[in-house]
């Protein structure tokens, strides 16, 4: 009997208790995904160049904001190893930083809004599909703010494991999204058909939607008690320093990948509209196999970084391992779609307008067919990438994993710009070698995980611990 007791208890750092956190966050992920991919739908039966401009105008935006994300989505760990040194009335101070950051970030990106632009012209995109991307870009760029924020509190509810507040908040945005991109994509109910114009306002109101919900949890009364949320609201250097000398590397990595992949998009858009248009059905449907993947990621960091702010290194490590498992469960559900349905995946993309079809089916669909078909040659490997990367960055390994993902990406630039510009071959070989150098990277860092060297690393200090006590670190309160 009492063996069988010890059975049901959930093993620390095992599969069952990271898909308590991680099942949430891979939900909300994959609503994000829906609401992307709902939207370039929607455009899709326009016209291709619609869709095409959605992905590049929205790329560009979210590129803009990337370098302030990227060092926020540490307070993830921060959040988590104050939690795990017994050190709980400290998150919402972590949080209080993260939003002063976001503040200060706002007009600059603002300020840098032109660089965007200029992008656009640079990269030399058929007149058809830059009309569009300037303006969804342009509605897109001024708030970034709702974005940043939401984030930083998904980031806070992350770190201390409530990641279901995070799946209802992204619920209740995508539902919101796709109803209003649909109203006013088309023109229904009275409302003017708005087109890309639509599709920009939609996804803002689905955001500022979200961010409402997880500003309502956050300011619930048990949280507000059981974080001291009410005395957290000022200023707080030591949290800021660990914060910025910590977060400034995943910042910095998250701004030049997206960045690189910006530039490596463009030079597939400037083969002209159609190659653009088969490279955009393709990016729609690998976010589906990618992007829940980060919730898995977002459930790692936190776990690895929970267990390493007690002092668990191999408990950490078991969380890793853990995180795998999962990757590669979703990562096989995916392989099969697009082994077996890749016709019926690309069909879905089909526009309405008689006209554009023939140019569908004769230009557009063989390229991405080709395309789609090359998913499974490296579609177990993301899982690796993802669930390593976010292993290393919970433990504060965060210089080393930019330094492998930057290189990684920052090589792709140039061989795909060779290749596609510099030679007779198609833009489909250059995105076969996108593939190459990324299962080559996989292996990288599983090579920095083995080293174990992560374990070796303290962001709360031996000094923080002695302040604080380990009570209560395998439970928080429900909220």
């Amino acid at each position: 009997m009492e063996d069988s007791i010890k059975q049901l208890k959930i093993k620390p750092g095992g599969v069952r208790e990271l898909l308590a956190i991680a099942l949430p966050m891979v939900i909300s992920s994959a609503c994000e995904v829906v609401m992307t991919f709902t939207d370039r739908l929607f455009l899709s039966k326009i016209g291709s160049e619609q869709m095409a401009a959605a992905m590049g105008g929205g790329l560009t935006c979210y590129l803009m904001m990337t370098f302030v994300m990227g060092m926020t989505n540490f307070s993830t760990a921060l959040v988590a190893q104050n939690l795990g040194s017994g050190r709980k009335e400290k998150c919402a101070y972590v949080l209080t930083q993260s939003l002063i950051v976001c503040l200060i970030a706002y007009p600059i990106i603002l300020l840098l809004r032109p660089a965007g632009i200029w992008m656009f012209e640079f990269s030399k995109v058929e007149e058809i599909q830059l009309v569009p991307q300037v303006q969804y870009y342009n509605i897109l760029i001024y708030a970034v703010i709702v974005g940043l924020v939401r984030n930083s509190l998904s980031c806070f509810f992350s770190g201390i494991g409530k990641t279901r507040v995070v799946m209802l908040s992204a619920m209740g945005a995508m539902a919101v999204n796709i109803a209003m991109n649909y109203v006013l994509i088309f023109g229904k109910y009275g409302f003017p058909a708005m087109g890309i114009r639509g599709a920009a306002i939609g996804t803002i109101v689905g955001g500022v939607f979200g961010l409402l919900c997880l500003t309502a949890a956050y300011f619930s009364p048990r949280n507000r008690k059981a974080f001291g949320v009410a005395k957290a609201f000022h200023f707080d250097w030591t949290i800021m320093k660990s914060l910025l000398r910590f977060g400034y590397p995943a910042g910095l990595e998250h701004f030049l990948n997206l960045l690189a992949f910006t530039i490596a998009i463009m030079i597939f858009h400037s083969e002209g509209a159609d190659t653009s248009a088969a490279f955009t059905i393709l990016f729609n449907w690998d976010m589906l196999s990618f992007i829940p993947l980060i919730g898995v990621q977002i459930g790692v960091t936190s776990l690895v970084g929970r267990y390493m702010g007690a002092s668990e290194p191999a408990t950490a490590s078991r969380a890793a391992m853990s995180g795998l498992k999962i990757g590669w469960a979703y990562s096989a559900l995916m392989m099969i779609m697009f082994v077996g349905f890749p016709e019926q995946l690309v069909e879905m993309f089909r526009p309405e307008d008689p006209l554009k079809l023939t140019n569908f089916a004769n230009n557009i669909k063989p390229i991405a067919l080709f395309l789609i078909k090359t998913v499974p040659f490296y579609i177990m490997l993301e899982a690796v990438v993802i669930v390593f990367c976010g292993a290393l960055r919970g433990a504060g390994d965060t210089f080393w994993a930019m330094c492998i993902s930057v290189s990684q990406h920052w090589l792709i630039v140039p061989i795909v710009y060779i290749i596609v510009k510099k030679t007779n071959l198609s833009a489909q070989w250059g995105w076969v070698a996108f593939i190459i150098i990324f299962m080559l990277f996989a292996g990288v860092f599983y090579l920095r995980y083995k080293s174990g060297k992560w374990k070796n690393i303290k962001v709360v200090t031996p000094e923080e611990e002695a302040l604080a006590t380990h009570d209560g670190f395998h439970e928080t309160p429900d909220l």
